[in-house]
């Protein structure tokens, strides 16, 4: 969800420097029934465009690959022309605009990859009087603002998780199914947190019932919003899940949406996840705990992964 929706803000940032009218597609299937745009059901959207008015539309498409296929899933699309590049990290960019043009001159231009890709959009950033001297993480924060304001269930839940904790709180994200964090690195950090407001109330988020186990039995405060875990610890959200989408999106909402409620955020820069929570928080450096701060190999992959 965190690539999705920073991935989104990236979009939508390129919309405005190039003077175009966003539009979300998200039919693909992860947070909705495929075919039916989970970015509507999941937000208060500013933007009155449907994005399927636009799958028979004959406007000059770029990048051309898409021409003709503005209904299909960037998988299928994938699938399709090139399937030797799900794991490429420039492989986006056969379906992705380029990002260094701001005058394609065609009708549609088609943002699309995995995850954001501000590194490459920096250069005309601080050339635009409305960006520059912004941060980064200031402008993320104003995008998630504007066209991420969640549904009312969302908004309800998050409201009352945050009125039950109260504060201190720290928040604690864990990653441990398809990727895992260091889960040392986490309990050490939050003993310390602890060691320092003993009082804090804790909220966790986190994808593995064996990690929420875990750390109920060892720390206490420990607050989580009942969700479904997978008991094999397989990934939740994929086109190809039977769980109920919708709902599962929801919560996975409510968890980033509180953390980024919290005093402290325990997490690693290796998840976008809680990264777009921090950004919700707009919290500064003494209120994170990167367990990943000085991993070579995390800090490499999300430079690559930013400029590629």
């Amino acid at each position: 969800m965190g690539n999705r929706i920073l991935s989104a803000v990236c979009g939508l940032v390129f919309a405005d420097l190039t003077g175009r009218v966003p539009v979300i597609d998200w039919r693909d299937g992860s947070y909705a029934p495929i075919g039916e745009n989970a970015y509507p059901l999941l937000f208060k959207t500013p933007i009155p465009q449907d994005c399927a008015a636009f799958d028979d539309v004959t406007l000059p498409v770029s990048p051309a690959i898409w021409t003709g296929h503005l209904d299909q899933t960037p998988q299928q699309m994938i699938d399709r022309f090139i399937p030797d590049s799900h794991s490429s990290p420039t492989g986006y960019r056969r379906l992705c605009t380029d990002l260094a043009k701001l005058d394609t001159p065609e009708d549609i231009a088609i943002f699309w990859s995995y995850l954001p890709k501000f590194g490459r959009l920096a250069r005309n950033l601080r050339r635009d009087s409305r960006f520059s001297g912004k941060t980064e993480a200031d402008v993320i924060s104003e995008y998630l603002a504007r066209y991420f304001t969640p549904n009312d269930r969302v908004q309800a839940a998050v409201e009352g998780l945050s009125a039950k904790l109260g504060a201190p709180s720290i928040g604690v994200h864990i990653r441990y199914t398809d990727r895992k964090i260091p889960l040392h690195r986490v309990r050490a950090c939050l003993h310390r947190r602890l060691a320092q407001t003993p009082e804090a109330q804790i909220f966790l988020a986190t994808d593995s019932a064996e990690v929420q186990a875990q750390m109920q039995a060892e720390f206490p405060n420990i607050h989580h919003i009942p969700k479904y875990l997978a008991a094999d610890g397989s990934r939740l959200h994929w086109p190809t899940s039977e769980v109920a989408k919708l709902h599962e999106a929801e919560n996975a909402l409510i968890d980033m949406w509180q953390l980024g409620r919290c005093d402290h955020l325990i997490y690693s820069r290796h998840s976008t996840f809680s990264v777009t929570s921090s950004y919700l928080g707009r919290m500064g450096a003494a209120q994170l705990d990167d367990v990943d701060r000085f991993s070579p190999m995390v800090v490499a992959k999300r430079l690559i992964q930013t400029y590629a």
